[in-house]
């Protein structure tokens, strides 16, 4: 599959701003280098995907539903609130109408109300009170490596044991290809334990289209290598980012890339590199 036919456009970059390292945009440098530069220093627009538009609207409406009194947290009153988050998705991006026509937009609430009944398959919302939804995170780790994000959901039990759950709304991928998503918790752990000295005793990672999860048990020495890994990722990023040198990295991903006219690799020409923005981490920036 490629996209070629709908090339990112380098005329309206957005403004650069101080970098942090965020789960996703790790993935993007270890990936591919240049996919991170365009991403986090150009800045360039990409088109929205089905999928991930999906996801966003399915996140919202969990996040309202946890925001109710218990004994409201039922499936047919979160499926009612479907609607709604969509509406208010598409008063902010005229690009969503294109993406999702009016015609196919009963389907599209079908798919998105399946996913919902995943959730409640999985779990039952009426026993519990999470302490957080959609957590954002901001901290510069002890060794300097400046992060972001945000966290789904926080679980605090009576005992003060945690819990950080993740949504996700496609396939849970085979344990071999399980890498990106267990970074991903491992990074949310960390970075919360950093913030507010707690490590979590459980990281869920709830697969709603298939009703199933991944579970993870960090421990202080697994997160302390974790952390160093990502010391050592920075530093590259950094190398990279103050030199310019920002190179294509070529994959089977390739063909799902927005970014193949702008590509060496593919012939294409990146725009002028605009500079290194700094890091989040620099007493100067601002976050």
């Amino acid at each position: 599959m490629t996209q070629s036919s709908q090339p990112a456009t380098p005329a309206q970059p957005r403004k650069p701003r101080p970098l942090a390292l965020s789960p996703s945009r790790a993935s993007d440098y270890q990936q591919c280098p240049l996919l991170y530069r365009f991403r986090a220093i150009d800045r360039l627009p990409e088109p929205k995907t089905l999928a991930q538009v999906k996801g966003t609207l399915v996140h919202a409406v969990l996040e309202e539903m946890h925001e109710l009194p218990r004994e409201e947290r039922t499936y047919p009153a979160a499926v009612k609130m479907i609607k709604p988050a969509w509406e208010k998705m598409r008063a902010g991006d005229d690009e969503l109408d294109e993406l999702v026509p009016e015609d196919q937009t009963l389907d599209f609430f079908v798919q998105a109300r399946a996913l919902v009944k995943g959730y409640f398959e999985m779990e039952n919302p009426q026993g519990f009170d999470c302490q957080e939804v959609e957590m954002y995170v901001n901290t510069v780790l002890p060794n300097g490596v400046p992060v972001r994000g945000f966290i789904d959901r926080v679980d605090v039990a009576p005992t003060g044991e945690v819990r950080v759950v993740d949504y996700k709304t496609g396939k849970k991928p085979a344990p071999r290809f399980s890498h990106s998503a267990q970074f991903q918790m491992r990074f949310y752990a960390l970075v919360y334990w950093r913030l507010l000295g707690t490590i979590p005793t459980q990281l869920r990672l709830m697969y709603l289209k298939v009703i199933d999860s991944m579970f993870l048990a960090p421990t202080r020495e697994e997160l302390e290598y974790f952390e160093r890994d990502l010391g050592e990722l920075w530093a590259r990023i950094e190398g990279d980012g103050k030199a310019g040198t920002f190179h294509p990295k070529t994959s089977k991903l390739c063909g799902w890339c927005s970014f193949q006219d702008l590509c060496p690799a593919f012939g294409g020409t990146p725009p002028a590199y605009p500079g290194w923005p700094g890091s989040a981490a620099d007493p100067a920036s601002t976050n």
